[in-house]
């Protein structure tokens, strides 16, 4: 490929089916963005704990070639995602709204081994391992699903613990009074 030459940009589409199949191996570039609601993402869907008709992300693709000493330019996609979805608060059981506000950037590669010997070093950005079917819609989920909290919860002093989390306080169970499990053994040895 000439280094001095000029590359087509090419408009991506917003709607989720045209990012299914995207052809990052042509010798060109790519710009778009669009929003995808949580329906479009099935398996973030899994994740909710209710579908507002707000949720959901905008997005924004923007691919480019970089030079780089002694070989060929490298493709270099940005993506960036910001959106809300709603997760169970694992202190208080009930809905919580998180927003997400992620850019990532990748280093577009053809084959496992070019990403195998990426340099794990470059903590800028990773390696994508792409093709000519490349499905972007995929790879905006996986993001999405990255970015979410291990530990969904309202900031604090905003929610209290659920009491059948940690207890109630109360002492209403230790007044009833509980079977005890080694009776049945204790029936046993009388038989």
């Amino acid at each position: 490929m000439n280094r001095n030459q000029v590359l087509p940009q090419v408009e991506l589409s917003a709607e989720p089916s045209a990012l299914k199949r995207v052809d990052f191996c042509a010798p060109q570039s790519y710009k778009g963005a669009g929003f995808l609601s949580i329906s479009d993402l099935p398996r973030v869907a899994e994740e909710v704990s209710v579908i507002n008709p707000t949720d959901g992300f905008s997005w924004s693709v923007a691919t480019h070639f970089e030079n780089s000493p002694g070989s060929e330019p490298h493709q270099i996609l940005e993506l960036g995602l910001k959106g809300r979805l709603h997760l169970v608060c694992l202190r208080c059981l009930q809905d919580c709204a998180v927003d997400l506000d992620e850019k990532r950037r990748f280093i577009l590669v053809l084959t496992d081994a070019e990403a195998d010997d990426y340099s794990i070093e470059d903590e800028e950005q990773e390696p994508l391992v792409v093709s000519q079917h490349f499905n972007l819609l995929e790879a905006i989920e996986d993001e999405v699903l990255l970015s979410l909290p291990l530990i969904p919860k309202h900031p604090d002093g905003f929610c209290e613990p659920h009491a059948s989390t940690f207890g109630d306080g109360a002492d209403e169970d230790a007044e009833v009074e509980r079977e005890n499990p080694f009776n049945i053994l204790k029936n046993m040895k009388k038989n």
